[in-house]
């Protein structure tokens, strides 16, 4: 059995596929759990086909009919949520997001100012490193290149249209740059063209790279393990209080401590711990705020360096900063 955080629901979803006991999804946020149900009605109702063209990833006119076929087996607030979002449906539920609009407002009018159409098509051929290493030192990484990124990833126009301003919090040092850096990373040591997440933010679509939970190999595997996610709307501290003891045999935590205080994380480590069963996994990123075992946690929990380390060198996420494997004693 397994705790996941909701959030618009593909790492959710790509959990099913394994074919687990249980998976409860929570979200202390009802956007996120409309996200989710919306996403699990299309897997009931939609051929694989149909389901990546509401999501956005291959073009579709008809976004609103499929929504519609979905729409009697969302929840009340679910309908309510979508019925009043016409306009993001039109254009792919994958993109309704405010930071998904955010990298939408990216690609359509800051991205064009310093690169054109066919160098970003070039770009997301890959090709060997040496060949990506060479594309992004010669052609890609222009001094308006690095002085746009800068600008609009910042943490001023990030707080004001890309993320709550709260999200900056126990944010410290540059953040355009640690971004930057993992940029890099994403566009010489990872392969664009097997990077859906590059290839959504730079197109808008995904062009020969699919999330995991939308590869047509997943598709029928979470479609049959369905009834064995529970969505519930409510915090992590909430849900882990209502637990019990030794009950849980993984957590996908996804960045939830990135908003916290560290004596919040500490505590709500502690509450993790208390709910796992032993051996149990924490999995969580880290985008600008360090997070990590505290050593007052050292007899209970033990941190998987070298997992961690493999893991995020090939993650496709590649804004993150760190990934986070822990293991319950």
């Amino acid at each position: 059995m397994g705790l996941s955080i909701a959030s618009a629901g593909d790492n959710t979803l790509a959990l099913l596929a394994s074919g687990p006991e249980r998976v409860f999804a929570i979200d202390l946020n009802p956007a996120q759990i409309a996200c989710l149900e919306l996403r699990v009605a299309a897997y009931r109702e939609l051929t694989h086909r149909e389901l990546l063209v509401l999501i956005g990833s291959d073009p579709g006119t008809n976004r609103r009919q499929l929504y519609g076929r979905c729409r009697s087996l969302l929840s009340a607030d679910a309908r309510w949520f979508w019925d009043h979002r016409g306009a993001q449906i039109d254009r792919g539920i994958g993109g309704a997001g405010k930071f998904e609009r955010y990298f939408e407002l990216f690609r359509r009018r800051i991205l064009p100012l310093v690169h054109r159409r066919r160098l970003i098509a070039r770009l997301l051929m890959g090709g060997t490193r040496e060949e990506r290493e060479a594309f992004y030192r010669e052609q890609w990484d222009t001094w308006q290149w690095r002085t746009m990124f800068r600008m609009f990833f910042s943490r001023t126009v990030m707080g004001r249209f890309g993320r709550d301003p709260s999200f900056f919090r126990y944010v410290k040092g540059n953040v355009a740059d640690r971004i930057l850096d993992r940029t890099r990373h994403a566009l010489t040591v990872l392969n664009p063209a097997e990077n859906p997440y590059i290839q959504w933010i730079l197109t808008g679509r995904h062009a020969s790279a699919l999330p995991y939970a939308l590869r047509p190999e997943s598709f029928d595997a979470i479609r049959h393990h369905l009834d064995r996610l529970e969505l519930r709307c409510v915090s992590a501290e909430e849900f882990l209080g209502e637990a019990g003891a030794a009950n849980i045999d993984w957590f996908n935590l996804s960045d939830i401590f990135e908003y916290v205080s560290g004596d919040h994380f500490r505590d709500l480590l502690v509450a993790v711990c208390r709910s796992a069963r032993s051996g149990g996994r924490l999995a969580y990123w880290n985008t600008l705020v360090p997070r990590s075992r505290p050593g007052a946690l050292a007899g209970t929990l033990r941190p998987l360096i070298d997992v961690s380390s493999r893991l995020h060198e090939i993650d496709k996420a590649f804004f993150y900063t760190a990934f986070v494997v822990e293991e319950v004693i």
